[in-house]
């Protein structure tokens, strides 16, 4: 390669370094200008687009609330009087049964025998009465009086001639007609009538301790037949309430003692709730004032009904009083054991300051809300009261009027810019 070409050579390479150095000075100041642009955007404050609502004021119906369950304002489990083996169910798992429906039978073929035996024991003791009745001279129904007695009756008379022959001989014996001897035998004579009558009186009581005996034993046959047709009528079980059947456990051919439970029925029309309120609020509530029940099945539904029982305590731990209320469930809507919100009214409304339900933010137990002034959100921490509809009482952070906003409200902070 001679001189020339060498040259040619240098000076295709100096301008390709040039050009080089040119594109990268080129492309290195447009990466400058463009992360220059953006740290520009960076410090440019951000904008918020909010909806607003103004706070207003509204008089609100006042109620204290609190939670319970619900149960059956009546519920029984329904056993048998006497042992034996069932032969009929009549009732199954959520059946209405009204008062005195049959809900089980059992065998009552031994029952019925002993009936018959019994019956005809207290034939022979009443048959038993009356022969004793009867030697006594005594007519069923009859007062006893021992002088009734034929024998007590001859002994009597057979006495009172003796001492009428007595008191002549007494007459007789001062004149001289009869000697002292006749009036001897003749008081002799009494006495020994006399104690002939006080027998015949002993034999007519004791006879009459007979008939007592007698009465008993029939009065105790009388009732072994009672008691039998009491075991007859035993057999059959009936429901003590109205109500549904919510336990079944009585099966046909098992037998059953009077431990057995057989059938649990609950009455579900009304419904009781008991619910504890703090000590504070005692004043406030009484009989008969109205409450509102809500429960999660019927979120968009609220029950009516009644204070009916208040605890005359104050639970010392806690500090609450124990209230009963009763709803009205004549749909059978609600059931037993399920949770529910009681809300008691109150009889006077008061005036609060009431906000969308959505403008207010909650975390960790802090409430806060963004007021809306001159185009910037300011954060107020609030107390929210009661909840009524779509809106919220706000108990204090925020006055009447002031603008809130409802829209992005996660979005901002203290300060920020917005825009409506």
């Amino acid at each position: 390669m001679n001189f020339r070409q060498q040259l040619k050579l240098s000076v295709f390479a100096l301008v390709l370094i040039a050009l080089c150095l040119s594109v990268a000075c080129n492309g290195s100041n447009a990466a400058s200008q463009k992360e220059a642009a953006a740290q520009q955007q960076a410090q440019q404050p951000q904008i918020i687009d909010v909806t607003t609502a103004a706070a207003i004021t509204r008089e609100l119906p006042r109620f204290i609330e609190a939670t319970g369950s619900l149960v059956a304002d009546e519920q029984t489990d329904v056993a048998s009087n006497i042992a034996g083996r069932v032969v009929a169910v009549g009732v199954d798992l959520g059946d209405y049964v009204g008062r005195g429906a049959t809900l089980v039978r059992l065998d009552d073929a031994d029952a019925r025998l002993r009936l018959t035996q019994l019956q005809a024991q207290a034939e022979g003791a009443r048959s038993a009465v009356r022969q004793t009745e009867a030697r006594i001279g005594l007519r069923p129904g009859q007062a006893f009086d021992p002088t009734r007695v034929p024998e007590v009756g001859a002994a009597r008379a057979t006495l009172d001639l003796a001492e009428k022959n007595l008191r002549r001989y007494e007459q007789l014996i001062e004149s001289g007609d009869v000697s002292r001897a006749a009036y001897d035998q003749q008081r002799a004579q009494r006495d020994q009538l006399r104690e002939q009558y006080e027998a015949q009186l002993a034999a007519a009581r004791q006879n009459y301790a007979g008939v007592q005996t007698a009465r008993a034993a029939a009065e105790g046959a009388e009732a072994q037949v009672a008691q039998a047709r009491k075991a007859i009528t035993d057999a059959v079980i009936y429901a003590p309430i109205s109500g549904y059947v919510a336990e079944r456990t009585a099966d046909v051919g098992e037998y059953v003692t009077t431990s057995s439970k057989l059938v649990t029925l609950v009455r579900t029309n009304p419904l009781r709730v008991r619910i504890d309120i703090p000590e504070q609020f005692i004043s406030l509530v009484a009989p008969g004032q109205a409450v509102s029940v809500n429960t999660s099945a019927y979120a968009d539904r609220n029950f009516a009904g009644r204070v009916a029982r208040i605890s005359p305590n104050v639970a010392a731990n806690s500090r609450t009083l124990t209230i009963e209320a009763e709803v009205e469930n004549g749909q059978n809507l609600l059931k037993p054991g399920q949770f529910a919100t009681v809300r008691i009214a109150q009889p006077k409304p008061e005036p609060a300051i009431l906000v969308p339900a959505r403008a207010v933010r909650t975390d960790v137990n802090v409430s806060r809300v963004f007021v809306i002034k001159d185009g910037r959100a300011l954060e107020r921490v609030v107390q929210p009261g009661q909840p009524e509809g779509e809106l919220i009482e706000i108990k204090s952070g925020l006055a009447d009027g002031e603008l809130v906003a409802t829209g992005n409200v996660e979005a901002l902070s203290d300060g920020a810019l917005v825009r409506q």
